[in-house]
């Protein structure tokens, strides 16, 4: 006669299973849910922080595991779905109604990829699941729309009795765009003041109806300057990434985004190395140190900040951003694309550790 197995039985064993990033049981934290039993085979649902999860497939092997040791039990059947935490608030910010994480992507200087890494970062999150927006906040500069494929769109709005305008966002590749490159001409610019910034800023924030997103990746311009006062002033950040190259005068100029933002109370998630290394696309089993190598490494000890990523060099990223289809998409095979989609699964990992810690 076969033994009869009961839920609790299943709660019990899976007790010791830790999310290894947070180091707590995934039964405390009330991630297994809706278990099912039918005989001898175990049916329930895990319920992950992120839909990029990293370690995903490490804690539903140790599931499995942990269910198949008990007598009695001849399958087990894990349904994984994801629901991200919000950030904390801060009572002097001003969260965006349906958005839990807003994400800074800065630069201590210009030339160094930023807006790469935030496109293929916000591409991959939506490839993993997540409901995700882009601001492009670099007013002065905005490229986002090109290499979203955007170019030339424009953003529609709408007008509401009584309410201030409501701007709709675009969306492309499963991700919400917002930027000033769909009210300007390629070749107009922009000769404003702080102020006027400012204004553009918050509307982009507050008025674009983005909806329910788990992220929001704000791609701010180079350096230390409005953009980023207004930013980190406005909104609860869930944190920001610095991205460099490794010679030295992108660290140092790195170092002074990244005082910023721990003198206006954001945390930083770490340092992204780009253009780590080159990969001829003639010889892809060499690599070339054009631009210096561990700089980013060496610095993120120093400072004692997580290396989030170290991204190569390739012809296809920039072919890809130049033709607006982000290399994520456009080679998802090749070691660029790979090194983006980890990336950005480390990035959520940390986000959701810190809004549960």
């Amino acid at each position: 006669m076969q033994r009869t197995i009961d839920k609790q039985e299943v709660l019990n064993v899976l007790k010791p299973v830790q999310d290894p990033e947070l180091r707590r049981s995934l039964v405390e934290m009330e991630m297994i849910r809706d278990i099912d039993i039918q005989g001898g085979n175990v049916h329930f649902t895990l319920v992950l922080t992120t839909p990029a999860c990293p370690l995903r497939d490490m804690i539903v092997e140790d599931c499995k595991k942990a269910v198949l040791s008990l007598d009695g039990v001849q399958s087990v059947d894990i349904k994984v779905t994801a629901e991200t935490p919000r950030a904390k608030g801060l009572p002097d910010r001003q969260g965006i109604a349906g958005v839990k994480n807003i994400i800074a992507v800065s630069s201590g200087k210009g030339g160094v990829g930023k807006t790469t890494v935030a496109v293929n970062v916000a591409v991959s999150l939506a490839l993993d699941g997540a409901q995700v927006g882009i601001l492009d906040a670099d007013i002065y500069g905005p490229n986002v729309p090109l290499m979203l494929g955007l170019q030339g769109s424009r953003m529609n709005v709408r007008h509401e009795e009584g309410e201030a305008e409501i701007f709709e966002p675009l969306f492309n590749y499963g991700v919400k765009v917002a930027s000033m490159g769909f009210w300007i001409g390629e070749d107009q610019p922009l000769i404003w003041r702080g102020p006027m910034l400012n204004s553009a800023i918050r509307q982009f924030l507050y008025q674009v109806d983005w909806g329910e997103l788990d992220y929001l990746i704000i791609d701010l311009p180079p350096g230390t300057g409005d953009a980023q006062l207004t930013l980190c002033q406005a909104v609860p950040l869930a944190g920001a990434i610095i991205v460099t190259t490794p010679q030295t005068v992108a660290l140092l100029d790195a170092r002074k985004g990244l005082r910023m933002f721990q003198q206006l109370g954001v945390p930083v998630l770490g340092i992204v190395e780009n253009m780590s290394y080159f990969i001829p696309p003639d010889l892809p089993d060499r690599k070339y140190d054009i631009f210096s190598s561990g700089g980013g490494e060496r610095t993120a000890r120093e400072l004692e900040l997580p290396l989030l990523g170290m991204l190569p060099l390739e012809m296809p990223v920039r072919e890809g951003g130049d033709r607006g289809v982000p290399i994520t998409l456009a080679r998802a095979d090749s070691v660029s694309a790979q090194a983006f989609r980890k990336l950005a699964q480390v990035i959520a990992g940390r986000v959701s550790v810190a809004a549960l810690s």
